[in-house]
C-alpha cells in the first residue's frame, strides 16, 4: 500500500477503504464482533499515491490488550482479476476471430473454385486463361496470409497478461526490422504496461507500418507517454508524410492496407484484452501519429530500487 508502519498506526480500516465499500467493511466487522461467522469477501483499498488494489478480506476473533478485536487478512488478488478479466476478453475475441476467418477463406475457396472452372474452358484462350490464373494467383496467396495470421491470433489470450515493458518491446521490434536510415527514439519515462504476451508485436507492426509507408524522406520516429486523469498515452509519431483523411477511417479493418492488412488490426486485438485501446491522430503530409490509452491500474513506473 506503500504506507510505513507508523503511518497505518491508531488508524480505523475504513480510512483505507474505497468509500463505496465503507458499509460492507463497518457492517462485516460488527457482525464478526457479534460472533457471526464472515465468509471473506471482495473490496478494493486506496494506496498512499491514490492507486486502487483489489483484496479479499478474511479474518477472526482474537483478544488484543484485553479485549475482543477482529483480526482483518487482506490478500491482495488485484493482478489475478487482472488477468481472469483479460481472459474472459481474450475468448470473446477469438470466438469472434474464429467465426469471420470461416468465413473470409470460404469465400476465396469459392472464388478459386470458380476461376478454376473457368480456367477449363479458356484452355485455347491463352490471354483471357492468363488473366483467369493471376486471380487464381492472388485468391491462394490472400488464402495463405488468412491462415497464416490465424497463427498470430490463435496465441492471443493463451497465456495470461503481465508486466511489460514498453521500451524492450521496441528494441525488439527495432532488433527484427530492416532500419535503413530511421532512429528510433525510445520514452524516456518508461513505463511498464499489464497487456497480453504478444504486445511486442504491437510496436513491431507501428514500426513495420511506418516504414513500409511513411516515405523515403522520413528519419525519426518517436515514442513518448504522459499521464492523464484516465490513465496513460503513449504516443508513437513519425516525421513521414502520413496517413489520409480516406485511410484513417479504415485503418484497423480487417484486411484493410497494401501488405496483409493484418498487422494494425492485430495490433488493436492484442490491446484490447486489457482495456488499452488505439486510434491515428496524425495530420497527412505531417507525419502518422498513433496513440495508444491505458486504463488506471494497468501501467506503472517500475521503481529501480524495489
Amino acid at each position: 500500500m506503500g504506507y510505513t508502519r507508523d503511518e497505518l498506526n491508531n488508524k480505523q480500516m475504513t480510512d483505507f477503504v474505497v468509500p463505496e465499500y465503507h458499509p460492507l467493511v463497518v457492517q462485516a466487522i460488527a457482525q464478526r464482533l457479534n460472533g457471526k461467522t464472515i465468509e471473506p469477501y471482495e473490496i478494493e483499498i486506496l494506496t498512499k499515491s491514490g492507486g486502487r488494489r483489489t483484496v479479499v478480506v478474511g479474518g477472526t476473533l482474537i483478544e488484543y490488550s484485553g479485549s475482543t478485536a477482529s483480526l482483518n487478512v487482506l490478500t491482495d488478488i488485484t493482478e489475478r482479476k487482472l488477468a481472469v478479466d483479460a481472459l474472459q476478453q481474450a475468448n470473446k475475441q477469438l470466438n469472434l476471430l474464429s467465426s469471420i476467418t470461416r468465413h473470409d477463406i470460404l469465400n476465396q475457396l469459392m472464388a478459386l473454385k470458380g476461376y478454376l472452372e473457368l480456367s477449363h474452358e479458356m484452355i485455347n484462350n491463352p490471354t483471357t486463361l492468363i488473366e483467369y490464373i493471376i486471380k487464381e494467383e492472388k485468391a491462394a496467396n490472400t488464402i495463405e496470409n488468412q491462415i497464416k495470421f490465424t497463427k498470430d491470433y490463435q496465441e492471443l489470450g493463451v497465456a495470461a497478461p503481465e508486466w511489460q515493458n514498453v521500451n524492450s518491446n521496441i528494441q525488439k521490434a527495432i532488433a527484427g526490422l530492416p532500419m535503413r536510415d530511421v532512429r528510433v527514439e525510445t520514452d524516456p519515462k518508461n513505463p511498464e504496461i499489464f497487456a497480453d504476451r504478444l504486445f511486442e508485436k504491437v510496436f513491431y507492426n507501428l514500426i513495420d507500418n511506418a516504414l513500409r509507408y511513411g516515405g523515403a524522406g522520413m528519419k525519426t520516429i518517436r515514442v513518448s507517454s504522459q499521464e492523464i486523469d484516465s490513465g496513460l498515452h503513449i504516443v508513437c509519431e513519425d516525421d513521414g508524410v502520413g496517413i489520409t483523411a480516406e485511410d484513417k477511417k479504415r485503418l484497423f479493418t480487417r484486411g484493410f492496407g497494401k501488405n496483409t492488412g493484418l498487422g494494425l488490426f492485430l495490433s488493436r486485438e492484442i490491446l484490447a484484452i486489457t482495456g488499452i485501446t488505439i486510434a491515428e491522430n496524425g495530420t497527412t503530409g505531417k507525419g502518422a501519429q498513433f496513440e495508444i490509452t491505458v486504463p488506471k491500474g494497468m501501467w506503472r513506473i517500475k521503481d529501480v530500487n524495489q
